[in-house]
């Protein structure tokens, strides 16, 4: 039976790199868009404000 190789530290520092470079594009954008929204909804309301001075 052979051996099984263990994962070198370079392969390892790869892998944690990527997933990392992958959780922060994914949050960028999801902060990007939910920002979006919220603006939206900010601005329509402050539209429709009548304010009393």
């Amino acid at each position: 039976m052979p051996q099984m190789m263990p994962i070198n530290w370079m392969i390892s520092f790869i892998i944690f790199i990527f997933i990392f470079i992958l959780f922060n594009m994914m949050n960028y954008y999801i902060m990007l868009n939910l920002n979006k929204k919220l603006n939206e909804k900010l601005n329509f309301k402050m539209k429709n404000l009548n304010w009393m001075w």
